[in-house]
């Protein structure tokens, strides 16, 4: 188990990818602290995670408030005995023509995927170089961090945007040994891609998994992706053999865009 007895932090981990990673960094040996707006959730994730004979606390914040941000973190240190990995997994998608978006969903979509991943590294950071220990800082991009798609523009943009706060900071903080990367995936069966299909029938009047079926016909692999197959990217991401890889995101997709 490469991170046996570290502490990862996982934020929207009630359900989908976040939920998958959780699960996949308890079953390499790390405890778990789960934060998510959905704190009921929580507690059945943090259920599965001692079932896998590890620690998990779960802790109630809104990603988009830096102080909630920071707090989540005092209470995994706390809770927890340590600080060690921080995945920014937390986001929204909106499906909608760029023509229509208003100020209040652009500033919305922001405040949360862009917003939220900063005071993540930040505080992330900040705690590593408090506790004089590296770290690892792992953040939720997009193959729509690669290429922007149509009606979904506003997101693609806050993808895009992850990308350069992860080549910035990794930068920034690679003289204290904490690295930071990003993980992009592609089209993953989850409650996001539900919403995103829903988006797209009242946007374009499709029939319902119309574009979801749509989209999966373009993976080169032959199937939709699954949480677990992220969640082995961000294993990686957070365990020594990715030591020597920092300011990257790194597509994982099947085989939908190529870098």
């Amino acid at each position: 188990m490469a991170i046996d007895g570290k502490v990862a932090l996982v934020t929207g981990s009630a359900q989908g990818i976040g939920r998958g990673i959780a699960l996949r960094l308890a079953a390499d040996g790390a405890n778990i602290a789960l934060v998510d707006l959905k704190k009921d959730k929580l507690a059945a994730v943090a259920k599965e995670i001692e079932g896998l004979g590890r620690k998990a606390t779960v802790f109630g914040a809104d990603v988009s408030d830096r102080a909630q941000v920071y707090a989540a973190i005092d209470h995994a240190e706390a809770a927890l005995g340590g600080f060690d990995i921080m995945v920014n997994n937390a986001g929204i998608a909106q499906v909608k023509a760029l023509a229509d978006v208003t100020p209040e969903e652009i500033e919305l979509i922001f405040r949360i995927n862009v917003f939220g991943v900063l005071w993540g590294i930040q505080a992330a950071a900040a705690k590593f170089l408090a506790r004089k220990r590296k770290g690892k800082i792992i953040s939720a991009s997009s193959i729509a961090g690669h290429d922007g798609f149509a009606l979904i523009g506003a997101y693609s943009a806050t993808k895009f945007a992850v990308r350069g706060l992860t080549q910035a900071a990794a930068r920034e903080y690679a003289a204290a040994g904490i690295t930071v990367n990003a993980y992009c995936p592609g089209v993953v069966d989850t409650d996001m891609w539900d919403g995103i299909d829903k988006g797209f029938q009242k946007v374009t009047g499709a029939a319902p998994r119309e574009t979801y079926n749509k989209y999966c016909a373009g993976i080169a692999l032959g199937r939709p992706e699954t949480p677990a197959d992220v969640a082995a990217l961000v294993s990686f991401l957070a365990g020594p053999d990715s030591d020597y890889m920092t300011g990257q995101a790194v597509l994982i997709d099947g085989g939908m865009v190529y870098r």
